[in-house]
């Protein structure tokens, strides 16, 4: 079988030339006679490995000096309990806006240890939009938001203004897919699944004085992130196979005009399908126009109720069948979702348009 153009929310697609190289070196890499599954995270072959990954993340996000990069397991939702048991130890507080399922996951989990105010919401409307908070003040150990809502497609087209308060923010479905000021924030984490690499590794980029030697107490060894950052995000085994392909993902990017190229790419493809959405009697974006993101775009048809379920189904369904693979929308909320990550191809988006045309005019 051919490949498909795969719109999974993630794990996603990755560049063809990526997996062709992890491919070719699969067996031996660099002439070890070992594949780096099989390496030891201590050995001298694997030290460069993660060594240039980390240089690739700090120059492709023009990382300042004075943070810190690293590579941990438990996905992006093992931050949501590192985050306030590492950050929330002064006044026990931090301000919310919840903007979708993840980030009102993000503020139950802190809720455990620190007290959290939900300062804004887009809930009302469903999240399709993302709510004007240009400044947050207030005695917060921190603010936290979700750059990108993969979920229902929306996106901050700004960075609310939080003066002393360090800002932190979920990018998991929007990292390097555009330039973004790292040193408007304390934290970011982002799991890599959706435009790094494969699953099983998440970076954290986060500033040297939110470091702290004396979290909540209680906390446990490996959710310090002072844990890791002594130990080089190799505390223990690392997910080896997995920053490698993120290292050949990183050198994509850079090939490919890094955090600008990729800007340049998401748009061409995001406007190309934005536009047929928008001018479609049969389909409708869900996210507001100014919240809208360029890498997760939600539709619905013209159906309402159980014949929109099926007729979501049947789309769905021959849409995989043309090589059109993962199509469907969250299991939280149904309908239909094309995540058209970095890797994806302005062919795979007219290709989905095409289909969308066709099948518009049989149903």
């Amino acid at each position: 079988m051919d490949r498909v153009y795969n719109f999974s929310a993630g794990p996603s697609c990755l560049p063809e030339e990526v997996l062709k190289e992890c491919a070719a070196e699969m067996l031996n890499y660099n002439g070890t006679g070992q594949s780096v599954m099989e390496m030891s995270h201590r050995s001298a072959a694997f030290k460069p490995i993660i060594t240039d990954a980390e240089a690739m993340v700090r120059k492709l996000m023009n990382v300042p000096a004075n943070y810190k990069i690293l590579f941990l397991q438990g996905g992006g939702s093992t931050q949501f309990a590192m985050i306030p048991l590492n950050l929330g130890i002064k006044n026990k507080k931090a301000a919310y806006i919840r903007t979708g399922v993840w980030a009102k996951k993000a503020a139950a989990e802190a809720k455990k240890f620190i007290k959290v105010d939900e300062i804004a919401s887009s809930e009302d409307k469903g999240f399709s939009y993302i709510p004007k908070v240009e400044k947050i003040e207030g005695d917060y150990d921190y603010a936290y938001i979700c750059f990108n809502n993969t979920i229902m497609g929306t996106h901050y087209e700004y960075i609310p203004e939080t003066g002393n308060i360090p800002l932190v923010a979920d990018i998991s479905s929007c990292i390097l897919s555009e330039p973004l000021d790292v040193s408007k924030f304390g934290l970011l984490f982002a799991g890599a699944q959706k435009n790094l690499g494969p699953a099983g590794v998440t970076l954290v980029i986060i500033r040297e004085d939110l470091i702290t030697e004396t979290p909540l107490e209680g906390t446990p060894t490996m959710l310090s992130y002072k844990t890791h950052v002594d130990g080089e995000s190799m505390y223990n085994t690392p997910p080896c196979h997995a920053i490698y392909v993120v290292g050949k993902v990183l050198n994509w990017i850079d090939k490919n005009g890094g955090a600008e190229g990729m800007l340049k790419r998401n748009r061409e493809k995001a406007d190309y399908l934005y536009n047929y959405l928008d001018n479609s009697p049969y389909y409708r974006a869900t996210a507001a126009k100014g919240s809208r993101s360029l890498m997760n775009i939600p539709f619905l048809t013209k159906y309402e109720g159980e014949q929109a379920d099926a007729i979501n189904k049947k789309f769905v369904k021959e849409a995989a069948a043309a090589g059109l693979a993962n199509l469907g929308g969250h299991r939280s909320v149904g309908g239909t979702r094309a995540s058209i990550y970095n890797a994806m191809t302005i062919e795979g988006v007219k290709k989905l348009v095409e289909f969308m045309e066709k099948f518009a005019k049989e149903n």
